[in-house]
């Protein structure tokens, strides 16, 4: 019994964790306020996004995540460089 709640409770967890709470993406050439503002009206079009900070100073975009919802990384950088920047990174962190 202890097995089947310890496997079950794995198993919930597990699936609950299975999507990114937030991604954070690091972008060259974000340098002014309007260059933040395109960032936001990029990715606040999806309709996987909760909300979206865009830090100039150290050029980090961070995306939350609607609860169960993601946007996979193609995406993300799709929508860096449709707006015309530069990746460097994506980080993804989870529950």
């Amino acid at each position: 019994m202890k097995k089947l709640l310890l496997t079950l409770f794995l198993t919930i967890i597990t699936l609950t964790s299975s999507f990114a709470e937030r991604a954070e993406i690091t972008i060259n050439g974000l340098v002014c306020d309007f260059c933040a503002r395109a960032m936001e009206k990029t990715f606040s079009k999806k309709e996987e996004v909760k909300d979206i900070d865009v830090n100039l100073d150290t050029g980090l975009i961070t995306i939350f995540f609607k609860k169960d919802k993601t946007l996979n990384d193609q995406d993300l950088k799709e929508g860096v460089l449709d707006a015309g920047y530069d990746l460097k990174t994506i980080t993804r962190f989870e529950q």
